[in-house]
């Protein structure tokens, strides 16, 4: 499988950066807690499907992998940071991640708290640090723009705040799509935008192919939250790698809830078909995408 292969260059060079600031002076047996917990959770045996899409974009377009490294980790990280926010007590209270013990139960809740935002600021230091020298001037700032954009108040952290709001409420389905544009499409937006921008600085993408980059993966990201909503329901925690049926027992409405498995499913494959003509009509092909595509496919039909 080229995925596999993709997620241990992935994990590999993630695994490179945390030993790599094991030298910054401000690392110390006083700090190493933080590390060792915002290493954790980063770490984790996991899909990996941003990155991955970030990485296959790129080798599509030919960008260094000394570019691509760093775009694809600071995607990991950020992930990781609000995986560890999303599981603490305050939140959607989680116990498991990735079928271990969430963060929080590992490290306590204050070091997670503080781990989801030292990983907020590891993220940006990547970007800045590896690619400074490697990147027109411009174009970086607007991706470490995209990258605070997607972390914060306008992306997943406005996702997350109309999530904990819709709880025990009655909410209506424009409401569902905002908070699955915002705490899910966001960040698959942004791991396939940052690539595209070098590309098309680079001319070898042109604005409409930008464009039509964007909207594939603004429709994979609702896509992949729609899967979400779908496995919640039908499989186990073991199969899930975190607690099942939560949506279901906080009576949270969701794509299932709201039209139904059958209808979930419909519109579930709706998107998928989109996503793949989007790709077609700009001409890349690509077998990471297909197995991606087949990988959530299998879980969901």
């Amino acid at each position: 499988m080229i995925m596999e292969e993709y997620k241990k260059i992935i994990q590999n060079y993630l695994q490179s950066l945390f030993d790599e600031y094991k030298s910054h002076p401000s690392y110390s047996s006083y700090s190493s807690k933080i590390w060792d917990s915002m290493r954790y959770t980063t770490l984790l045996d996991a899909k990996r499907i941003r990155a991955i899409m970030c990485l296959e974009l790129g080798k599509i377009f030919k960008i260094e992998e000394d570019i691509l490294y760093p775009l694809s980790s600071s995607i990991e990280i950020m992930h990781a940071y609000s995986l560890i926010h999303d599981d603490m007590p305050c939140m959607d209270n989680d116990d498991l991640r990735r079928g271990k013990p969430s963060n929080h139960k590992v490290f306590g809740e204050a070091i997670a708290l503080l781990a989801g935002d030292g990983l907020i600021c590891f993220g940006a230091q990547i970007l800045i640090d590896k690619l400074k020298d490697k990147l027109d001037p411009k174009v970086l700032l607007e991706i470490i723009s995209d990258y605070h954009s997607c972390a914060g108040a306008t992306g997943l952290i406005a996702g997350q705040v109309a999530d904990m709001e819709a709880q025990n409420k009655k909410t209506d389905i424009e409401n569902l799509k905002y908070i699955h544009n915002y705490k899910t499409a966001s960040l698959f937006n942004y791991s396939v935008k940052i690539v595209s921008k070098v590309a098309l600085n680079r001319n070898i993408i042109n604005e409409n192919e930008y464009k039509k980059l964007e909207q594939f993966s603004l429709n994979f990201g609702l896509l992949f939250q729609i899967y979400d909503d779908i496995i919640d329901y039908t499989l186990s925690d073991k199969e899930l790698g975190k607690t099942a049926h939560k949506d279901l027992e906080a009576d949270k409405l969701t794509y299932v809830s709201a039209y139904g498995l059958e209808e979930a499913k419909n519109i579930f494959n709706s998107l998928k078909n989109e996503s793949y003509d989007i790709l077609n009509e700009i001409r890349i092909k690509s077998e990471i995408f297909d197995e991606i595509f087949h990988l959530l496919d299998r879980r969901v039909n």
